[in-house]
């Protein structure tokens, strides 16, 4: 059995090809072909949707005396799926693209519109420009400004770029560790002064003397003076039940502590009291 695909025929020594009968081919003749839907259609007899790429057993035509730039324009010939119309189109190679002629209407195509009309826009401004001079300067005028717009942009694009290549990874991240360490110094100075301040509020409050009366506060002011022995004189403490020769002296050597408090004076003066006046005498005078 022979191959069934097979690339070489066999041609007998004796084969001589100008003796095979040639056959009139007649011109503008139709042929099938297998071929996909250019572009999404409609039917117009029963509406049926027909979507770009959709596989055809179509026929084959030479379009007689169309041509473009030496190119033969070419018809095609396929049916409906749904009601079996037939629809004609043909190749625009002007456009690229193909036309519908019969049978179906082509569906909405944003991008092709657009297209065209990007053409139709350029092709007005250019007759516009080719009639007024003043527009053309104009036109002119606005391309230089966006020109040299568009190069100062890419300059400071170059210089920001140079800047931020310059940058050392390591000496920012040293940086930023360095300033999270104050921080944390700083914070912890903060908290340490709030808890003083706090402790101050708590225990340091001067409690009030008890001959006083409830209505009236005296305000104590109490100073703590280093003094030496050769400054100050010591002084003598006086009792009723002792002798003047009794008296306690502080050593040269430590120092003296004096509290000095600030009595409030008071609107209504106080009788003096006998035993107050035989205590309050001058220390030059004991010594």
């Amino acid at each position: 059995m022979s191959e069934r695909k097979v690339l070489n025929k066999y041609y007998p020594p004796d084969f001589d090809p100008s003796k095979i009968p040639r056959s009139k081919r007649v011109k503008n003749t139709q042929f099938s072909i297998r071929l996909m839907a250019p572009c999404n259609m409609r039917c117009k007899t029963c509406g049926e949707y027909i979507y770009k790429g959709k596989k055809f057993n179509a026929r084959k035509e030479d379009v007689m005396g169309e041509t473009y730039l030496g190119m033969q324009i070419y018809r095609f010939y396929i049916k409906c799926t749904k009601c079996l119309r037939e629809i004609t189109f043909k190749t625009d190679p002007e456009n690229g693209d193909y036309e519908l002629e019969h049978g179906a209407i082509r569906n909405f195509e944003s991008i092709r519109l657009a297209q065209k009309q990007a053409k139709e826009e350029a092709a007005k401004a250019a007759e516009e420009e080719a009639l007024n001079p003043m527009k053309l300067l104009e036109n002119r005028t606005r391309d230089s400004r966006q020109e040299m717009a568009a190069i100062e942009a890419l300059e400071d694009i170059k210089e920001s770029n140079a800047r931020h290549a310059d940058l050392n990874l390591e000496e920012m991240l040293n940086k930023k560790r360095e300033e999270e360490k104050q921080y944390a110094i700083l914070k912890k100075q903060l908290e340490d002064e709030e808890d003083e301040a706090e402790i101050r509020r708590a225990f340091g409050k001067p409690a009030a003397p008890s001959d006083l009366d409830n209505n009236q506060m005296e305000e104590v002011h109490e100073e703590i003076l280093p003094l030496s022995t050769s400054d100050v004189k010591p002084k003598a403490t006086v009792s009723f039940g002792q002798s003047s020769n009794s008296k306690k002296q502080l050593p040269k050597s430590s120092l003296a502590m004096v509290i000095k408090k600030k009595p409030t004076t008071d609107a209504t003066p106080k009788p003096s009291s006998g035993l107050s006046s035989l205590a309050s005498y001058d220390d030059d005078d004991s010594s």
